[in-house]
């Protein structure tokens, strides 16, 4: 869409711009090398009957090329009405503007041109009913059944489909927002939220910490909340409220044990909301609100090891961002690492111990199915190709290993104080896997270069796989489990005798994983009789046992339905309808499930489901 305002000229200038510009983050659109936004207010009003947003963002500039006369932001499927920008005697006028032609991963560019360089820039806009990030949910989608619901999940490049911004973790900015809903809902957001608001003249928001636009986060729909300590509370639907506040109780002991380690929260508060089944992640760390999976809940607050990962991402990710995808590692290795301390911290070495040997044995039990040129932590050259980045899932167990390998050899009294101060130094800024390397050298390796050699240095960054020499986490526990596990596997041992109704849920996740697709349908049916797996209220074991029992035949359908028609967490669903489209007697009755349970998954685990299905 091209505004007829803006001339010809002015166009072709602008398209030679595009060309001759160099970005650092491939995703983006943004020359944030000549202006950055430095604080975003959103004034927008939520229709459910449409299911958009509309009303305007106000972006207030930082302007670094005093030559520079464009300002681009990135933008998918927003129906700009009309620019704006503050001029010198306080008045706002019309800008020109035009949008690119569409790219099916970065949406389109939304090219201002000006006369100056103004402070500020209104862009009036509403979004689309299909828009990345939101899911509108139908009253009949959420628990009560009475009212609607609306979510959004921004990360990675989602937040252009609901807000017209540098969308970049290059980026940072404070906002604040004042949004309009239908009376009845509450609206929250990772910001400041007021427990005792009303929303009469709109729920008001302010975030005052500088954050990258995929941490934006909105949520509106009949939410309560329950407070957990002096600075921490949970919000969720009314029905699941109590059974939220008692899984999370610990939370506040979570923040100590993480601010004992790392330094002071600088968040303020630490809120937590329980998004509807639909949402397709375990959690997502925004600020100030961490968005959780109701699939964390199992009533004996034996997954909140999740809850220490969303926490931990307030130092790593948060506090320090990766300042492209291409870092990612950053983020969730990082953060991966600093959890299992804080499990250690609150739970013991015990249990820390036998989290992390699972999550290493879940790690190189993926290298088989991930591609080696994306199971590299970092990549070398030129940020220029998104497709290259590293697997997604292994860089999180993979970037945490690498950080316990200097801490075992450094010792924590070095390498402890040594993280804390990569957090503080660069506390509110964006970092690259150079600026890490270099930190690393200058405060530990340089004066103890036995702790790693450079050619191990870059095994661990640039090459595929785990490195050979990795020392491996190896918990007692979960040995007497294994040698219990390989009797039963060869029939010497019976069900009967299996210790598992002593076992905690992380044991019953490694003896799951290691029976995967190793098991006949008489063996499944006993440790189902034996312990009512199919029954689990822990739906990370639920998950597990169901997926065993479809590779080895065993007719788990009835639970199965409910579990795929209540659950939308997309590291469960999509590995359940492949493992059924496998068996050509299961693949029909996959369809039938998928039919109706489609309408209740989020956007993004319907494409993801869609795809196993196109295979």
């Amino acid at each position: 869409m091209i505004k007829k305002t803006l001339s010809a000229c002015v166009l072709t200038a602008l398209s030679a711009l595009t060309a001759l510009s160099a970005h650092a983050d491939p995703l983006s659109y943004a020359r944030y090398d000549q202006v950055r936004t430095t604080d975003l207010y959103l004034d927008l009003k939520a229709d459910f009957n449409h299911k958009i947003l509309s009303g305007y963002a106000e972006l207030t500039l930082n302007w670094i090329d005093k030559n520079a006369r464009t300002l681009v932001l990135d933008t998918n499927e927003l129906n700009i009405a009309k620019v704006q920008v503050l001029a010198a005697n306080g008045r706002w006028t019309a800008a020109s503007f035009m949008l690119d032609k569409l790219d099916v991963e970065k949406g389109r560019a939304l090219r201002i041109a000006l006369p100056f360089q103004p402070q500020k820039v209104r862009v009036y806009y509403r979004t689309a009913p299909s828009a990345a990030a939101l899911q509108w949910m139908a009253p009949e989608q959420t628990m009560s059944g009475k009212r609607p619901f609306m979510f959004s999940q921004s990360e990675e490049i989602n937040a252009r489909s609901w807000a017209p911004v540098q969308d970049t973790p290059a980026v940072r900015f404070t906002y604040s927002a004042r949004i309009d809903a239908p009376a009845g809902l509450r609206v929250v957001m990772s910001a400041e939220n007021d427990q005792k608001a009303t929303g009469a003249g709109g729920w008001k928001f302010k975030m005052t910490q500088p954050i990258p636009s995929y941490l934006l986060a909105i949520a509106i729909g009949e939410i309560e909340v329950r407070n957990l300590g002096p600075r921490s509370a949970v919000y969720a639907e009314a029905p699941r409220i109590e059974a939220a506040a008692y899984e999370l109780a610990d939370t506040e002991k979570m923040i100590a044990a993480a601010e004992s380690l790392y330094g002071p929260y600088r968040w303020d508060r630490y809120d937590m909301i329980v998004l509807p089944p639909s949402f397709p992640y375990g959690g997502m760390e925004n600020p100030r609100l961490t968005f959780l999976t109701p699939t964390m809940i199992a009533g004996d607050r034996s997954l909140v090891d999740l809850i220490a990962h969303e926490l931990a991402h307030s130092w790593s990710g948060n506090l320090v961002t990766n300042a492209s995808w291409k870092y990612m590692w950053l983020n969730e290795g990082f953060t991966t690492y600093v959890t299992t301390r804080i499990v250690e911290k609150l739970y013991g070495e015990e249990v820390a111990e036998m989290n992390l040997q699972v999550e290493q044995e879940e790690a190189l039990a993926s290298l088989a199915t991930i591609p080696s040129a994306k199971q590299v932590l970092a990549t070398r050259g030129p940020d220029t190709d998104p497709s290259a980045y590293s697997d997604g899932g292994l860089i999180y167990p993979k970037g945490a290993w690498f950080l316990r390998t200097l801490e075992q050899r450094a010792g924590r009294d070095v390498f402890d104080p040594f993280l804390r101060g990569w957090f503080d130094q660069h506390a509110f800024k964006s970092a690259t896997t150079e600026e890490f390397v270099d930190y690393l050298k200058k405060n530990l390796l340089d004066a103890h270069p036995e702790y790693m050699a450079q050619a191990e240095l870059d095994e661990w960054l640039y090459a595929p796989g785990i490195p050979t020499n990795a020392k491996r986490a190896a918990s007692p526990r979960l040995a007497a489990l294994d040698a219990q596990r390989t009797a039963w596997l060869k029939g010497e041992l019976p069900t009967a005798e299996l210790n598992g109704k002593s076992w905690i849920a992380l044991e019953w996740m490694h003896f799951l994983n290691d029976i995967d697709g190793k098991t006949t349908a008489a063996q499944m049916q006993e440790l189902d009789q034996a312990f009512g797996l199919a029954k689990s209220g822990n739906n990370e074991i639920a998950y597990r046992f169901y997926l065993s029992s479809v590779k080895a035949g065993y007719n788990v359908r009835e639970p199965l339905n409910k579990f795929l028609m209540s659950v939308g967490r997309q590291r469960f669903v999509v590995p359940l309808y492949t493992a059924l489209l496998k068996n050509p007697a299961d693949k029909d009755w996959a369809k039938s499930v998928y039919v109706k349970a489609r309408t209740h998954y989020h956007p993004i685990t319907q494409a993801a489901v869609d795809k196993a299905f196109k295979k």
